[in-house]
C-alpha cells in the first residue's frame, strides 16, 4: 500500500478507542474468501464485525466502509455513524457532486429521515463528501474555514487506528523479520501490552502522574511480572538437583580411554569416581562413572 507509512506487510483491520487508541477488536485480512471469489460489501461486513458488542457508539471510518446501507445497520444496533465517501456511491445525488459555480468555503447539505449529506468545498473545483447519521442539522462553523459540524466531528475522532499504530514505533518488541507468523506473534504482544496500559492508568490516574514516560515504566514492570515466575520455577529446579561430584582426574597424567577401541587414541584425563579407569567424555555416565560402576550402582 504506496500511500501509507509502511507500504510493506500484513494488512490488519481494527476498530479503536478515539481518545486512547485502545483496540477493541482486530481481525487480519486474508485475502479472497475459500471460494476464490472476491468478497462483495466488505466494508460494511469489515464494520460489522469489527463493532460487535457495542453500543451507544459512534462509528468513524474512511470512504471505503461508509455506506447508506451500514448506516442504517449500525441504527439498528444502535450505533452511529462519521465518515467521508467516495464520489461513485449510487445514493449521492448529483447536485452534491457538482462543483461548478460552487464558492470557496461553501457547504451543501442534504437530509434523509436517518442520514445526513454534506459537500463541502475548501478550494475551487474541490469537494469533499461526508455522510452521518448523528448529526441532523446543518450547522457550520463561525471561524474562517466555515467547516460543517460534520466535518469538525469526523476531524475530532478519525485518527484512532493511525495514532495506534503510531504508539507502537515507540515502544515495540517487533524485529525484522520474513517469518509472518512472527510479524503476527510479535503484534500479539504490542496490543495488550498497550491495552493493559490505557486500562491501568485509566483505573490509577495518579500513578507515576509527574513522569512524562509512565508507559515505559509500567512496560518495564510489566515485563518484571511476567517473568518473575519463570525464573522461580528455574531457580527451584536448579536448587532441587544434588550437584554432581566432579570428575577425578589427574592434571599431570594423560592416558588413553580404556573402554575405547584398541585401534582409537583417545587420550583423556578424566577417570571413573569408583574404579579410577581412564574414560572418555563419550563413555562416561553423568561425567562421573564409567558405564560398568553406574549399572553396579544401580543393581
Amino acid at each position: 500500500m504506496p500511500s501509507k507509512p509502511s507500504k510493506y506487510g500484513i494488512k490488519i483491520w481494527a476498530a479503536c478507542d478515539a481518545s486512547s487508541s485502545y483496540a477493541w477488536n482486530m481481525q487480519i485480512y486474508t485475502g479472497k474468501a475459500a471460494d476464490r471469489k472476491p468478497e462483495k460489501n466488505q466494508g460494511m461486513r469489515v464494520v460489522l464485525d469489527m463493532t460487535s458488542g457495542l453500543q451507544g457508539h459512534t462509528i468513524t471510518c474512511d470512504n471505503f466502509f461508509t455506506s447508506y446501507a451500514l448506516g442504517e445497520e449500525l441504527l439498528q444496533r444502535k450505533m452511529t455513524m462519521i465518515g467521508t465517501v467516495r464520489s461513485n456511491k449510487p445514493e449521492l445525488p448529483p447536485a452534491l457532486l457538482s462543483v461548478k459555480h460552487r464558492a470557496r468555503f461553501s457547504s451543501m447539505f442534504a437530509f434523509t429521515e436517518t442520514h445526513a449529506l454534506v459537500s463541502y468545498c475548501p478550494r475551487k473545483n474541490k469537494n469533499v463528501l461526508l455522510m452521518s447519521t448523528l448529526h441532523r442539522d446543518a450547522a457550520i462553523s463561525s471561524q474562517d474555514h466555515k467547516k460543517p459540524e460534520i466535518i469538525l466531528d469526523y476531524n475530532k475522532t478519525k485518527c484512532g487506528v493511525d495514532n495506534h499504530y503510531k504508539l507502537f514505533a515507540t515502544y515495540t518488541c517487533q524485529r525484522k523479520t520474513n517469518c509472518w507468523p512472527m510479524v503476527i506473534f510479535f503484534n500479539m504482544l504490542d496490543v495488550p501490552a498497550y491495552n493493559s496500559f490505557v486500562l491501568w492508568v485509566g483505573i490509577n490516574p495518579t500513578w507515576e502522574e509527574i513522569k512524562r514516560f509512565k508507559r515505559r515504566l509500567f512496560l518495564e514492570e510489566l515485563g518484571e511480572v511476567l517473568v518473575t515466575p519463570f525464573m522461580k520455577r528455574r531457580q527451584v529446579c536448579s536448587s532441587g538437583n544434588k550437584a554432581s561430584p566432579s570428575p577425578v582426574s589427574t592434571p599431570s597424567k594423560r592416558k588413553r580411554c580404556q573402554v575405547c577401541e584398541s585401534n582409537k587414541d583417545t587420550k583423556t584425563i578424566m577417570t571413573c569416581s569408583k574404579c579410577n579407569m581412564y574414560i572418555c567424555k563419550s563413555h562416561a555416565v553423568i561425567t562421573t562413572y564409567c558405564y560398568a560402576c553406574e549399572k553396579s550402582k544401580k543393581v
